[in-house]
């Protein structure tokens, strides 16, 4: 398996992954099928301030890939990154979610974040240990906020803090 930024020739098969968790799963919460157009632009708007990483199986296929984002607009958010991730269900329980987080999360970090929180559909057992093996804790709970799928869905969010409460460098997109 191959862990590296994404490029946007992954871009379909991450376009493939996402619509199967909108209308097979929880974990997304759109309700309709993203076009390719909205995944191009998504990843064109903001992968050099807020990387991707895809993960390529041994047959050269996108089998799944973590994100960032921003939390917020604001200006003093600047230096916390929201993330994502999702992983083909064929290719799940083999690593590939602590692999990509692993490499996402050295790379904000070298870019200067100082925060990174993550939202979980709960329940989702094996996203909670993920979150938490990557050092999060959980620092809120929305009950039932979305409705999906027939039933409403709670959301958790995971944040880890990096370099405790010191002040924050300007960010370094470079990195």
């Amino acid at each position: 398996m191959d862990i590296r930024p994404t490029t946007e020739a992954d871009l379909p098969a991450i376009r493939a992954i996402i619509n199967r968790e909108i209308l097979e799963g929880d974990a997304h919460f759109a309700t309709e099928p993203w076009t390719l157009e909205e995944v191009v632009q998504s990843w064109r708007l903001g992968h050099e301030r807020h990387p991707w990483y895809s993960a390529i199986n041994d047959e050269g296929a996108t089998v799944g890939f973590a994100k960032s984002g921003p939390w917020s607009p604001r200006a003093a958010y600047a230096w916390t990154a929201e993330v994502s991730i999702y992983v083909h269900p064929d290719s799940q329980r083999q690593g590939l979610g602590k692999a990509l987080y692993t490499a996402l999360f050295d790379h904000l970090v070298r870019m200067g974040y100082r925060r990174i929180i993550g939202g979980i559909a709960l329940p989702n057992p094996a996203s909670v240990r993920l979150h938490e093996s990557m050092g999060m804790a959980r620092v809120a709970l929305y009950p039932q906020i979305g409705y999906k799928n027939g039933r409403w869905i709670d959301v958790g969010y995971w944040m880890t803090r990096i370099d405790g409460d010191a002040p924050p460098a300007p960010l370094d997109e470079s990195r």
